[in-house]
């Protein structure tokens, strides 16, 4: 049983069900470029509906810092979120107050409404009581389905799960279980890939993920700083020399922890950063002084799809070149793609997450083949840090 109550712990029908979702889409030139985001709250609405409740949607859009901005303004999603639920959404121009109460009196069974940006309001980031329970006061029942918004502590994702009745939607639900599988109660042995430029901004993860996992892949610019760390030149390559002792200290506490650092063995190099650059493959060890690292070699996939057939479980987070370009996106590409045949096979639980990574896994065309990939971005990567998410904490403290 889970720590946190779902829909079918609480009681809907017949209820207004204020549902904080996630519908944050990129828009260009007012048209939504990705409904991903959209699509995938639709199974929480229907369920919702399914059980006698009426959806009440609360979500932000950018960041409009507590004031109204009609470039933000959530009414711009409506079309999209139509199309998405196959039925008309109700809008309300503000998050409280009147407007919000007037919409939502008006509501039968079977309707949808979407209030506006609760970052109209400056108590939405500020968690301020008030407002808080100025939103729980429109409806009876709280469910929180965005786990990407979970590591803020705001009203509308922390507060109100305090105010009544809660619980996790389905996509929340889903994350959250596909998080413990990964990370909480693993089968092992565990296998992380962590990539991205600068060993700096992943210090927290680093530090969680040598506790957890047997093995730890370290791909892209970070492993640059790794390998000066072990006194071997990378040419004019990005790494931070600064942080080498860093790097050693944490290749000495996974050695200590049992778990396995892997870095790569052969080299991609090139004279110059751009599409198609000629290119050369040479051992770690080997980088010219006037050639940088773009991306691991074959001999370094070899060993990745060896450890990724015998290993049972794969949290990856991060690109292992410059996945950007071609031809230094073929290991991302190749491990990617041995990833997704070994869990294609049902041999590993794979779980990725992080902008670059789902970019990268698309590219790879393997991103429908992971057990699951996250969207939350900072979420994501605060949980795979091993931090508290409140938006998270809350749902369980309904639950105890």
């Amino acid at each position: 049983m889970a720590d946190f109550n779902t829909i079918e712990d609480l009681d809907l029908d017949g209820k207004v069900v204020l549902t904080r979702v996630d519908i944050n889409v990129p828009v260009e030139n007012g048209q939504i470029t990705d409904t991903t985001r959209i699509d995938r709250i639709v199974p929480t609405i229907k369920d919702i509906q399914a059980a006698g409740g009426i959806p009440v949607l609360l979500a932000h859009f950018g960041r409009p810092k507590g004031q109204p901005v009609d470039s933000m303004s959530l009414r711009q999603v409506v079309p999209a979120l139509e199309a998405a639920l196959g039925q008309p959404v109700i809008f309300a121009d503000n998050c409280i107050g009147g407007p919000a109460k007037r919409v939502v009196a008006a509501l039968q069974l079977g309707d949808v409404a979407l209030l506006e940006n609760t970052r109209f309001h400056e108590g939405e980031e500020a968690n301020d009581a008030t407002f808080a329970a100025s939103l729980a006061a429109l409806g009876h029942v709280f469910v929180n389905d965005a786990f990407s918004a979970a590591h803020r502590a705001h009203a509308s994702t922390e507060g109100m799960a305090r105010l009544m009745d809660a619980g996790a939607g389905r996509l929340m639900e889903a994350e959250l279980k596909a998080l413990d599988a990964a990370l909480g109660s693993p089968e092992r042995p565990v296998v992380a890939v962590v990539g991205g430029a600068k060993v700096s901004t992943k210090l927290d993860l680093l530090g969680n993920l040598i506790e957890k996992v047997d093995n730890l892949v370290i791909g892209g610019g970070m492993a640059n700083t790794f390998l000066v760390a072990k006194g071997i030149e990378v040419g004019t390559s990005l790494a931070e020399r600064d942080m080498a002792d860093t790097a050693r200290d944490i290749m000495e506490k996974a050695d200590e922890g049992g778990c396995e650092i892997h870095l790569p063995i052969d080299i991609v190099v090139a004279w110059e950063f751009k599409e198609g650059a000629a290119s050369e493959v040479l051992p770690a060890d080997q980088c010219p002084a006037d050639a940088m690292i773009l991306d691991a070699g074959p001999e370094t996939v070899a060993a990745i799809r060896d450890l990724f057939a015998n290993c049972k479980t794969l949290v990856w987070n991060g690109p292992l070149g410059a996945f950007e370009i071609a031809p230094f996106d073929k290991a991302t590409n190749e491990a990617a793609r041995a990833a997704a045949e070994a869990t294609r096979a049902g041999t590993l639980v794979s779980v990725a997450g992080g902008g670059d990574t789902v970019a990268a896994l698309n590219r790879a065309g393997v991103a429908d083949d992971f057990t699951f990939i996250s969207t939350a971005g900072g979420a994501f990567l605060e949980w795979m840090e091993g931090r508290d998410l409140p938006g998270v904490a809350a749902l369980k403290a309904k639950r105890a």
